[in-house]
């Protein structure tokens, strides 16, 4: 604190020294003094002539400490008033206040500066000293409490003591945040200062006892108001404030008390009615689970009681166990609130203690677990017996199930009318039965074991039981007689149908690979061959020859198996046996055997006679193939002969134009002698067509190939002669020497490197470079220059350059060329300097058909200076170009 009185002496010297601050401390400071001075009925109106004597000076400090102070001296002398005056001063230095160059006899003297320095110690120590703000105290303090207040108010920013004060806004926010019924704050306006403070001031004396401290001529016409003033003045307002919010904090705490006794008292209730709702289910419960008997003496009785006291455990208990855990949390919850809020400990009423709720939940449990037991053991044993019934039952209705036609099945004589197989088939079925019957022993020894127990324990329908058992016994051992009886006759019939069996196995092994080997043969006999050489039907004719030397093997082979069949036929005769003579190991007879052998033999001669056919035929097509080679192994070559001296010619450039333009048309004419000999091959590659032949080992060259090879030489010719003719009329029209052509066709040809007349970007690239263009070499690089010539010489994007565009471009930039400027100013000439012409003077001026073209194209004029008939020359200049705007 006394570094703080220090810091503000020392800024106080160079202050006062402003006159409007020291009016302004004056005037406040004395209406500070007087608002607590009037409690003693006292007053003051000067305060260099009223504090001269330290009587009204000890009286302020006494108001404003609440202390006394040495009783003053009455006298009117100057040592009298020294006294008084240095007892004040002693009082405020015992209050932690460093007085700098302050001294009785200067305030004894009237010295203004020194009395207002001695006020405002004062003030700083009685009335903003004890003001704390979130650990920040005296001005700062003050300075965040005005902050705090007025952050709501978006036209409020305070941030000093002095100029943030100006426009009154700050003083009408205090008073409105703490009593908004006082001042009507959003009519207020920023740029009405007046209005403001002395609304502020009237509120403040009027209803918050607070004195006209400050003037408001002064704070609006200062540049920087008093700070100490306003300090002084805002303090005021923390003091008055304070006390609401005292009162407001007592009441804060009152309520904070009474909220805790209400939620205790709510907690204690709460407790009372769960508990006394939880021991009242226990005592209706316990009767019902200490319950031991059953309605009736069976298993669906005793699972109806276990799916009630499932429902209880699942349904009921599970919310009753949520409210005991409710009711402890509740317990000691409260009574922690009670302990933290010095409270007394809760007593809960007479039984009703969380131990009475856990013993009478403990005895509900015990009896719970009791009930469960003996259920559960009335339950397997009800089950045991019930389940004993239903295995009899179950066990005998499935020896019924399988019992059944049994007997009747083992008395058929089925096997009389069957085959080997068959009876084969139906001794392994009668097999598998043996092992079934051996298989349900034990099943009918279980049903027998069953019935015993049944019987031993007094099962109530055992009549019934043993009535069922002894049927199943009685069947079982007729069962038993019968399979052993069957089983013989079936290996008597057996041994009867054996030979027969064999003989049928060994028709089928040796029929089936016989009559698929004459499918075969009758299949590669009809077959519809299609042969396109003599070398192929040759190798057709060999595998017929082979074939017909297997011819007698195979009709052996045919012949014993007709001799198995009719073995067949005499055994069944012999013995009678008609359903055995069915072969049931092939689906096939001897009479399909015969058929498709007979058949066999007729197609070898009618193969033999196709075959030689054919082979004339190829013959004839050999013939035709030569003579197409022959022709086309000629011209073929002639035609790329050719080709290479036209791309010889063009790549070499020797020579002038018009010299390389005489060559190619000599090629042209010989190339048109040449014609009748691609005629003469077209007719001879019509009858290959027409005999539908399709290779020719005898040459490379197909018809389709010599045609392109033909239409490709005729092409190039013409493209070459029209090329040449370009460059003369290039270099004619542009002035270019023989010697430039030939360097720009050898550097584009250098960078040709396919010969296709076309280079790729990267090879133009290089050839400009090579030629002294300044491209960039990194073709990936943005390259602005190389671009624009790109948009030159390939205007669509086709993404290569042709030779004439090239040599368009290099010679368009080595010569002179019209532009739409220079013909628009010839057409001006024309004009007689006029923005127009008329067709009269086009074709005064032009030979009559550029007259005549001129005028049909030309937009008609439509300048202000226009003549009937005017012509724009000038839109016409620009569309020959292409440009839209010169």
């Amino acid at each position: 604190m006394n570094d703080y009185m220090e810091q503000e002496e020392e800024w106080d010297r160079e202050v006062v020294l402003d006159p409007a601050w020291e009016r302004q401390q004056k005037k406040t400071f004395t209406a500070w003094c007087n608002s607590h001075l009037r409690r003693m009925n006292v007053q003051i109106d000067d305060l260099e002539e009223d504090f001269k004597n330290g009587l009204r000076l000890i009286l302020l400090l006494e108001v404003i400490s609440g202390e006394k102070l040495p009783k003053p001296e009455r006298g009117n002398l100057r040592f009298h008033k020294i006294s008084n005056v240095n007892k004040a001063l002693e009082f405020i230095e015992r209050k932690g206040v460093k007085l700098v160059s302050i001294g009785a006899e200067e305030i004894v003297d009237g010295n203004l500066k020194m009395t207002l320095g001695m006020i405002w110690t004062i003030i700083l120590r009685f009335a903003i000293q004890d003001i704390s703000v979130e650990e920040l105290s005296s001005k700062e303090g003050l300075l965040l409490w005005c902050q705090r207040k007025t952050a709501p108010y978006k036209n409020v920013s305070i941030n000093n003591f002095h100029i943030s004060w100006k426009d009154g806004l700050g003083f009408c926010a205090l008073i409105h945040r703490h009593r908004p019924e006082l001042i009507d704050y959003h009519s207020l306006k920023k740029d009405d200062p007046y209005t403001n403070l002395n609304t502020a001031f009237e509120v403040a004396e009027k209803y918050l006892d607070i004195p006209k401290m400050l003037d408001p001529d002064e704070i609006v016409n200062s540049a920087k108001p008093d700070e100490r003033s306003i300090m002084t003045y805002v303090s005021s307002y923390y003091h008055a404030f304070s006390g609401a919010q005292q009162a407001e904090t007592a009441a804060s705490r009152i309520c904070k008390v009474l909220g805790v006794n209400q939620e205790n008292e709510r907690l204690m209730d709460e407790y009372e009615k769960l508990a006394s709702d939880l021991l009242e289910w226990i005592k209706k419960k316990k009767p019902w689970l200490e319950d031991r008997s059953l309605s009736e003496d069976t298993l669906p009785a005793a699972q109806g009681k276990m799916d009630e006291f499932r429902g209880y455990r699942r349904g009921e208990k599970p919310p009753k166990i949520e409210q005991k855990g409710r009711l402890e949390t509740n317990f000691n919850t409260l009574q922690t609130r009670l302990r933290l809020n010095n409270r007394p400990a809760f007593m809960p009423t007479e039984g009703k203690m969380i131990g009475d709720i856990n013993k009478a939940w403990k005895g509900l449990e015990t009896a719970e677990r009791g009930f469960e037991e003996w259920l559960l053991s009335e339950m397997r044993r009800l089950e045991r017996l019930d389940h004993l019934a239903k295995k009899f039952r179950l066990k005998c209705q499935i020896h019924e199930d399988w019992s059944s036609g049994k007997v009747e099945m083992l008395q058929e004589l089925d096997y009389k009318s069957l085959s080997l197989h068959e009876i084969k088939a139906l001794r392994r079925k009668h097999e598998a039965f043996q092992s079934d019957l051996a298989a349900h022993q034990d099943r009918v020894e279980q049903i027998a074991a069953i019935a015993q127990e049944l019987n031993d324990l007094e099962y109530p329908q055992i009549a019934e039981v043993n009535t069922r058992c002894q049927v199943i016994c009685d069947q079982w051992d007729t069962l038993g007689a019968l399979t052993v009886k069957r089983s013989q006759a079936l290996d008597d019939a057996e041994t009867v149908l054996d030979r027969i069996d064999k003989l049928h196995l060994e028709f089928a092994i040796k029929a089936a690979p016989f009559y698929n080997w004459m499918d075969g043969a009758r299949e590669d006999l009809g077959d519809m061959f299609i042969v396109h050489s003599v070398e192929e039907i040759q190798e057709l004719m060999d595998a017929h020859d082979k074939f017909k030397k297997t011819l007698p093997d195979a009709r052996s082979e045919y012949e014993s198996i007709v001799q198995l069949a009719n073995e067949v036929v005499q055994i069944g005769n012999q013995y009678d046996i008609k359903c055995a003579l069915q072969n049931p190991y092939t689906a096939l007879k001897v009479q399909d055997i015969s058929s498709k052998w007979t058949d066999l033999n007729n197609l070898v001669p009618e193969r033999d006679e196709a075959l030689n056919r054919e082979t004339y035929k190829q013959q004839s097509h050999e013939q035709l193939r030569l003579q197409f080679a022959n022709k086309a192994n000629v011209i073929g070559p002639w035609i790329a002969k050719q080709m290479e001296a036209i791309t010889a010619v063009t790549m070499s450039g020797s020579g002038t134009l018009e010299d390389q333009h005489h060559y190619m048309v000599q090629y042209d004419s010989a190339v048109n002698q040449f014609k009748p000999n691609i005629d003469e091959l077209e007719v001879i590659s019509q009858r290959v067509q027409e005999a539908m032949i399709f290779e020719n080992r005898h040459t490379e060259f197909t018809m389709e190939t010599i045609r392109v090879g033909w239409e490709q030489l005729l092409t190039a010719i013409q493209r070459n002669i029209s090329e040449i003719d370009n460059q003369i009329l290039t270099r004619d029209s542009k002035g270019i020497t023989e010697e430039q052509l030939k360097e720009f066709r050898a550097s584009f040809q250098h960078f040709d490197k396919n010969h296709s007349l076309k280079l790729e970007p990267f090879e133009f690239r290089c050839c400009l470079m090579s030629l002294g263009y300044a491209v960039k070499e990194d073709d990936k690089a943005q390259d602005p220059e190389f671009n624009r010539i790109m948009l030159i010489c390939d205007p669509n994007g086709t993404g290569y350059i042709t030779f004439q565009a090239f040599l368009d471009f290099v010679t368009s930039e080595v010569t002179d060329t019209d532009t739409a400027e220079q013909v628009m100013t010839s057409f001006k000439v024309l004009a007689g300097n006029k923005p127009y012409i008329t067709a009269d003077e086009l074709r005064r001026e032009l030979p009559p058909d550029q007259a005549e073209y001129c005028i049909a194209r030309m937009a008609a004029y439509t300048g202000e200076d226009a003549v009937p008939g005017a012509l724009d020359y000038m839109s016409f200049s620009t569309a020959l170009y292409g440009e839209s705007d010169l």
